[in-house]
């Protein structure tokens, strides 16, 4: 997009999706100018009514427009409204208002093109500033290039910067073997193991790994590992690792065995106490739902941890909507349940005969008291207490709604976000401003949450013709 020398004044033009994608947006650029066109004022009194998310944005921003406009007079409504920040040199608000404002020839008059208008005229009064427009409409941002103005995307809320950067929640040593003491020749530590009840730690002293972070996996392979641990506890100097209970043969997670390392990490943090945020990232036939399911009806149903589990999950669609559905909240989000459903009866199969026990009544039965399935605009001002909350599809969530799911954790309760950040269905959201990238990079040093990218182990004949067909 078209950029330019920065100069030391700056006013940045917002557009209306910018304020409704973070509504906080106003104090996020510093020393700098905010400057609020007319054509956006207009845009969020349009957008105020109503019950939706969208609606509610437009109102707190609205409220915060006028705490910031409540006590100046018109002298500092034209020289700059004071934008005070917690740290840091203050900022100022400039709301636009021109008359007889034309837009560019040959457009036609819309508000993506009154804005560019406006952006113009400021650009052309203010020779001594440098003046940027700020959208998250792509499409705005290719007009705006057309017509030679500045023009950025948003980017304060970006959880990482690279797209391929988010965490994978493990860091794998191949080079170090399987002998047992490879693997810390090839980290140059000392080590020293106790037994801590029914625990293994490895306590290590020297050079940690910088990349190393709490609750990542340790491992000297990603198939048959002779070596996996989580970091419990690390310092520059210092890191405690948790030997990790395999699994893959033996021990099981209602009937469920890991097919690598990453898995078999995963099955461990559903399963541990102390891990009350689990992220889950993969593409498609990864295990995300299969293994989470497992995890909950193994601590639900025969552990007896949690009272119930929640399912939750954006419902849009990949295409054309079908319009309101009838029956209760359950039957409504069961369109969108295909994956719960789907492994649901992978999970009751008989190994056997191949017979589904989730079809049987009495099943059904069973599990739809411990089960409820939730549409996530209704869990606002809930306390979930002794729950285990599954939140799919995290990707198509902003990091704001995300938020509002995630804090309706109560007692006891476990929640573990599932999601693919390069499969998005919502509209402005990006692989590293969604709200699972935000979860995971936010999350990445608290001790009590942990992440894992899995990696596909099997891909069917019918995917792989599939890519060769795309």
């Amino acid at each position: 997009m078209v950029r330019i020398d920065k100069k030391a004044t700056r006013l940045y033009v917002l557009d209306t999706n910018v304020l409704i994608h973070d509504p906080a947006a106003l104090y996020q650029f510093d020393e700098h100018e905010v400057v609020i066109p007319m054509t956006v004022l207009e845009e969020l009194d349009k957008h105020k009514n109503g019950i939706r998310e969208i609606a509610r944005t437009a109102r707190q921003v609205s409220r915060t427009l006028s705490d910031l406009t409540a006590n100046v007079d018109i002298g500092q409504i034209h020289d700059g409204i004071p934008i005070s920040r917690l740290t840091g040199p203050e900022g100022r608000l400039r709301l636009l208002c021109y008359d007889n404002l034309s837009v560019p020839d040959n457009l036609e008059d819309s508000p993506d093109n009154r804005l560019l208008a406006e952006t113009c005229r400021l650009r052309d009064e203010r020779p001594d500033a440098s003046v940027v427009l700020v959208t998250k409409d792509i499409n705005l941002r290719v007009k705006a290039a057309a017509l030679g103005v500045p023009v950025e995307d948003y980017l304060t809320d970006r959880a990482f910067d690279d797209s391929d950067a988010m965490l994978g929640g493990a860091r794998v040593y191949p080079e170090a073997g399987h002998d047992g003491n490879g693997l810390w020749e090839t980290l140059k530590t000392e080590v020293k193991v106790k037994r801590e009840d029914s625990r293994v730690i490895y306590r290590l002293t020297g050079d940690i790994p910088t990349d190393w972070h709490l609750g990542m996996l340790v491992s000297d392979s990603d198939d048959e590992a002779s070596f996996e641990a989580v970091v419990r506890d690390l310092g520059p100097h210092h890191a405690h690792l948790e030997l990790l209970t395999n699994y893959r043969h033996g021990a099981s997670v209602w009937g469920v065995h890991a097919h690598d390392s990453r898995q078999n990490f995963t099955l461990n943090l559903l399963m541990d106490d102390d891990i009350d945020l689990v992220t889950i990232a993969g593409s498609a036939g990864t295990g995300k739902t299969f293994m989470t399911l497992a995890a909950a009806f193994q601590q639900t149903l025969d552990g007896k941890r949690f009272e119930r589990v929640v399912f939750t999950r954006a419902p849009i669609s990949m295409s054309e909507d079908i319009g309101y559905l009838p029956g209760t909240e359950e039957e409504k989000m069961s369109p969108w349940m295909g994956a719960f459903h789907d492994n649901m009866d992978n999970l009751l199969r008989d190994e056997h005969d191949g017979s589904s026990t989730w079809n049987q009544e009495a099943t059904r039965q069973l599990l739809g008291s411990r089960v409820q399935i939730r549409a996530p605009g209704f869990m606002r001002g809930r306390t979930l207490n002794d729950t285990f909350l599954i939140i799919d599809e995290a990707q198509n969530f902003t990091p704001k709604q995300l938020k509002s799911l995630i804090t309706r954790a109560g007692r006891n309760t476990k929640i573990v976000c599932l999601g693919n950040v390069g499969q998005i269905d919502t509209p402005y959201l990006t692989a590293n401003t969604c709200g699972m990238a935000a979860v995971v990079q936010h999350f990445r040093d608290w001790p009590h949450a942990g992440h894992v990218t899995l990696q596909s182990v099997e891909r069917s004949r019918l995917a792989l013709a599939g890519e060769e067909l795309l």
